[in-house]
């Protein structure tokens, strides 16, 4: 398999393209899991507080063998450890049970505008980053007026922004802010978690069976050829090793535009929680 593209951050460092995502693996599971993944080459591994799994990603990680400099750890910060010094607390927990001394990006989990202190959780992150403790600092799931008020009040630009984003999903408007201020888009949930018929549709069909590839495939090679850094979820090993074999193809402009002419806009093809009033 061709080698996974290194995606350069604002802040000068670089991070896989393709990593492997443990959202809603069970925690008996996680150590399994992303020990099979690592054996295949996965080398970007995204997980948060409230997975409840970072203690199975840690002990994978020791288990491994690999030198710390080969991987890439993504942690987050949960919406109730927002205030206060709990920021400090909850990365020292997050790397404990990592066991690690330092995660390579860690992530204000969601914006929840409504307690109004997504501001100081991201002031909080900035001195994380600077006492080392992450190597690179970003968001998730904010929308352009959250970033904006960030930039705005602390004049530090997040690395990265990791937003449901998916075909019927593209969030335009995100895409080109954060385009515009060097903000790398990571896409969760990028084959829409399975809660629409995604890769049943001849946009995603038709060049499946033109290149020999699964609907599946197109998908992710669809969000990589736009720039996305993407971790699809899967324990089967069959699907990690399709999933990591996405660099020897390309689709064509007229197949990537067709897939963009999915988007629902307004919102209506979202299928997870909306920032703009999730708590």
């Amino acid at each position: 398999m061709s080698p996974i593209p290194q995606i350069a951050l604002t802040d000068g460092h670089r991070i896989p393209q393709l990593g492997y995502g443990v959202f809603k693996i069970p925690p008996e599971q996680t150590e399994r899991a992303v020990t099979q993944a690592l054996e295949l080459g996965y080398r970007h591994i995204d997980t948060a507080a409230v997975y409840g799994n970072e203690a199975g990603v840690g002990r994978a990680i020791a288990a491994s063998g690999l030198a710390r400099e080969e991987l890439f750890v993504t942690t987050k910060l949960w919406n109730d450890r927002h205030d206060g010094d709990d920021p400090d607390t909850a990365v020292a927990q997050s790397l404990e049970r990592l066991g690690l001394d330092r995660v390579d990006l860690y992530l204000v989990h969601w914006p929840t505008p409504a307690a109004d202190n997504y501001v100081h959780a991201w002031e909080k992150l900035i001195g994380i980053r600077d006492r080392g403790l992450a190597t690179s600092i970003g968001v998730s799931n904010f929308l352009p007026g959250h970033l904006q008020r960030l930039l705005d009040e602390t004049a530090v630009v997040p690395a990265v922004d990791q937003i449901e984003l998916h075909p019927a999903h593209q969030q335009p408007e995100v895409t080109a802010f954060c385009a515009a201020h060097g903000i790398r888009i990571e896409a969760w949930g990028p084959l829409g978690q399975g809660k629409y018929d995604l890769l049943e549709l001849p946009e995603v069909t038709g060049p499946a069976a033109e290149l020999g590839r699964t609907p599946a495939q197109v998908v992710l090679r669809w969000h990589l050829q736009h720039g996305h850094i993407v971790f699809p979820k899967s324990v089967h090993p069959e699907r990690l090793r399709e999933n990591l074999d996405l660099f020897g193809f390309e689709l064509s402009d007229a197949q990537v535009a067709a897939i963009d002419v999915l988007d629902r806009p307004g919102g209506a093809g979202r299928v997870g929680p909306d920032p703009t009033v999730f708590a």
